[in-house]
């Protein structure tokens, strides 16, 4: 009997022991699948032309440029933009490049080095062999994200956000293919370099939106010439604050066309917060509408109070739960 009464109370320890685990397991991971983002909420090409229609009266916008560049968070991955979203309303300006076996990724370097713990080309290994390497953060600090496919960044954004594709080493006729087979007229807008590269992808597709580099009058009358429809644009005026994009500005705002300055290779560079800050905010005071910057989450929250009250795009804003499947 006292035998039979240990066996019984040690069954039963182990089963309230392996129940209290599983709860805390469970806890855990309903925590981990329960955040909330900020959302853009575009679901089709006409609203996609509607929320970067200058209207004088909107919500500034914020780009996270290459995804944003937290500490912990490596540039150009899923992560790193869910992050950036936790904090703020974002689109994210992305890289994409191609393997050795034509998969398009996301990476800003046509070598590995810098972002990842792997070495060489891009260009010289498959896709299978990339997925394997770890991305490093903007310390080099090694994490435990992967570099990501753009057709996962694709699906991925659809309810969420919007993504603009760079132009790497891609050929135009790749980027609209991939475009066009996963239905991503909607979540996702491409970089122009020149109006005949924005000529190429309104071609095949006239609901394709761009952001395009017009930074001087003689790009504007090149676009112009073109007959894309400005309500088709988004304007790259620059990385500076300057008389010159002040002049573009005008010019383009005639147009109903949003501007973006990128702070990424200029005020992001400033090594004060308070006067990064300081310039965040005079770029949008002084009429420019999207801010593209390394520090997205830092850069929202220096312009945040200067968000009109009643703005017009206010309506594509929204909080969503977002599902996240990693246990933690």
């Amino acid at each position: 009997m006292p035998a039979t009464f240990k066996q019984t109370f040690l069954c039963r320890f182990l089963t309230m022991l392996f129940a209290a685990f599983l709860a805390a397991a469970a806890g855990k991971e309903s925590i981990a699948q329960s955040q909330a983002i900020h959302a853009i909420d575009v679901s089709n090409a006409r609203q996609l032309h509607k929320f970067f229609q200058y209207t004088g009266n909107d919500i500034p916008l914020i780009s996270g440029h290459r995804g944003g560049m937290t500490e912990g968070y490596p540039e150009n991955c899923i992560p790193s933009f869910e992050n950036t979203l936790r904090h703020t309303p974002a689109f994210f300006e992305i890289d994409p490049r191609l393997t050795k076996d034509s998969v398009i990724i996301l990476m800003h370097d046509a070598t590995l080095e810098r972002t990842t713990n792997g070495t060489g080309k891009v260009s010289d290994y498959t896709w299978e062999e990339l997925k394997k390497l770890r991305l490093k953060d903007k310390h080099g600090n090694l994490t435990e994200f992967r570099i990501p496919t753009l057709a996962e960044v694709i699906e991925w954004s659809k309810g969420k956000t919007i993504i603009n594709l760079d132009k790497k080493d891609v050929p135009l006729e790749m980027t609209a293919d991939i475009l066009e087979a996963h239905k991503a007229t909607a979540n996702v807008m491409c970089t122009v370099h020149s109006a005949e590269q924005a000529l190429y992808y309104y071609k095949r597709n006239p609901k394709r939106m761009f952001s395009a580099f017009i930074r001087t009058p003689e790009e504007l009358e090149a676009y112009e010439k073109t007959g894309i429809p400005w309500k088709n644009i988004m304007a790259y005026i620059g990385p500076k604050n300057s008389p010159e994009a002040h002049k573009m500005l005008k010019l383009l705002h005639a147009r109903g066309v949003k501007c973006m300055i990128s702070a990424a290779p200029s005020y992001d560079k400033l090594p004060d917060s308070a006067a990064r800050a300081s310039a965040y905010r005079e770029i949008i005071q002084d009429g420019t509408d999207v801010i593209e910057s390394d520090l997205p989450i830092e850069a929202a929250a220096a312009i945040r109070e200067l968000s009109p009250e009643k703005a017009a795009n206010r309506k594509f804003f929204r909080r969503q739960e977002l599902k996240i499947t990693k246990s933690l």
